[in-house]
Formats: C-alpha cells, sequence, structure tokens
C-alpha cells in the first residue's frame, strides 16, 4: 500500500478532468460567486462588508482598545495588520467554505457525473476572486496612506498562485474526507479560530521568545502567505531572500498534493454512495 500512496493514473486523470472541464471550471466559479451573493438587498457589497467590519474590530482591539498597535518598521500598525488579514479571508474561506464543497454540490456528482475532483477547484477559484477584490482594495489603502506602488507590488501576484496552489490541493483533500465524515469538517471548523491566533496574522512571529515555536510557526502556511504579504508591501523584499519560508512553503505544498491525490485515489468511488 505505501507504494501506491501516489497512483500516477489518479494524477493523470485529476490533470486531465481539469483541462478537459475547465471552461465549466470557470463558469462554476462565476456562478458560486453570484449564488453566495445573491438573494440580498446588497448582493457583491458583502464580499466588502464583513471583512471590513473584522478589520475594523481588530484595528478597534488593538488601536484603540488595547493600545499595542505600535507603528511597525515607521508603517502605522493598521497597514500592518490588513496585509496578513486580507489573504487569512481567501485562507479562512478555503477551510470552512472549500472542506465541504463536495457536499454543497453533490447534486453535480450524483446527477450530472460531473468530475468529482475538479468541484474543489472552481469553488477555491471563487473565493480567489473575491479576495483578489479586497486585495485591491487593501493595495489603495496603502497608496491612500502615502506608499508609493513599486515593482514589489507585482510580487502579490506570484503569492496569490502560491496560495491557490496550496489550498486547492487542500480543499480537494478536506472536501473528500467530510463528505465521508461530517465528523471531519466539524474538526476543521472547529481549528479555524486557533490556526488565526496560531499564525502571526496580527502579531510579529519574530518576536516570540522561544526559538522552537519560532521554527515550527514557518512551517505553517499561514504564517508564510502573512509574512510575504508583508514582506513585498512594508520591509520590501523578495521571496527568494526568506529561503527557509520559501523551502517550507515548497515542501508542505508538494505533502498537501500528495494528500490530496492519495485522498482522491481512495474514496472516489465511494463518494457518490455516500452523498
Amino acid at each position: 500500500e505505501p507504494g501506491k500512496l501516489v497512483n500516477l493514473n489518479t494524477v493523470v486523470e485529476l490533470l486531465s478532468d481539469h483541462i478537459k472541464y475547465r471552461r465549466q471550471l470557470f463558469k462554476l466559479a462565476k456562478s458560486d460567486v453570484i449564488k453566495k451573493y445573491s438573494g440580498s438587498a446588497l448582493g457583491w457589497s458583502w464580499a466588502i462588508i464583513r471583512p471590513a467590519i473584522t478589520i475594523f474590530v481588530y484595528w478597534f482591539a488593538f488601536e484603540i482598545g488595547v493600545r499595542r498597535g505600535n507603528p511597525i518598521n515607521g508603517y502605522p500598525y493598521f497597514l500592518w495588520m490588513i496585509a496578513g488579514m486580507v489573504p487569512w479571508f481567501y485562507i479562512r474561506d478555503s477551510l470552512y467554505t472549500s472542506s465541504s464543497s463536495i457536499r454543497k454540490y453533490r447534486y453535480l456528482v450524483k446527477k450530472i457525473k460531473y468530475p468529482v475532483g475538479t468541484i474543489p477547484t472552481f469553488v477555491s477559484l471563487s473565493q480567489l476572486a473575491v479576495n483578489i477584490v479586497l486585495q485591491l482594495i487593501m493595495l489603495t489603502i496603502y497608496i491612500v496612506y502615502g506608499d508609493r506602488p513599486d515593482i514589489y507590488y507585482l510580487q502579490i501576484i506570484l503569492v496569490n498562485v502560491g496560495m491557490f496552489l496550496f489550498w486547492t490541493p487542500w480543499a480537494l483533500f478536506s472536501s473528500m474526507l467530510s463528505a465521508m465524515s461530517s465528523d471531519f469538517l466539524n474538526l476543521v471548523k472547529s481549528a479555524v479560530p486557533a490556526l488565526f491566533w496560531l499564525s502571526g496574522v496580527l502579531y510579529q512571529v519574530s518576536r516570540i521568545k522561544s526559538p522552537f515555536l519560532r521554527k515550527c510557526l514557518l512551517w505553517n502556511p499561514v504564517t508564510i502567505t502573512a509574512n510575504t504579504y508583508r514582506n513585498s508591501l512594508i520591509y520590501k523584499k523578495w521571496i527568494w531572500e526568506t529561503p527557509v519560508e520559501m523551502r517550507n512553503y515548497i515542501i508542505i505544498t508538494v505533502i498537501m498534493i500528495v494528500l490530496s491525490v492519495w485522498a482522491y485515489w481512495r474514496l472516489k468511488k465511494d463518494i457518490p454512495d455516500v452523498l
């Protein structure tokens, strides 16, 4: 069995399904976004309002409440904070929504015989599209605060690719397991708040006194993503200037891809019956 951990035929099947259904992927991603915000008077505005309220609450708590929002590297704490918060919203949705994507779109599997392995992909695409809008608003805020756009802004594109390459396989892995057992989905949702507070979204990981804990956090994809956003917007560093984080992210992404292929290989035949 260990030798069959990643079946090459399964990899080929997943890739061919994505290529064959590439047009449907984008159409379904668009439909997912529309469906998410339809039926309310404000519609698309909720994609901005909800994150804005969350950011305001944390800004108020740290700037006004506990008064710990000291400037970081000459930048207001608010700018430093949103550089970590904005990508977190995509990651949070990947943990909450993408993990239940196969359950949500079970009719595609049961009635249309749509390839189950591509469902998490279009859900992840829809969430990334919404997050890109938030990123553009974030960059506008930076410019309003007086930050001059530079070449490092372009690195955000690479970070988005990196996020998609990790969290889409995660979506496949977790949604396959969640389709088999709602206990796994409940476990994931319960772990989200802990992951948020343990990932350095609101604080500097480099200031943690324990070297062991700092090293552990640099294997956390959320920590690495938040750090890379801040390196791009505040510290003006390229991803290769933090080789440890880049190496760690590549390793955990490869592991996540392997796990997602394994889950698909083992469970794809059982999913239609369970759903």
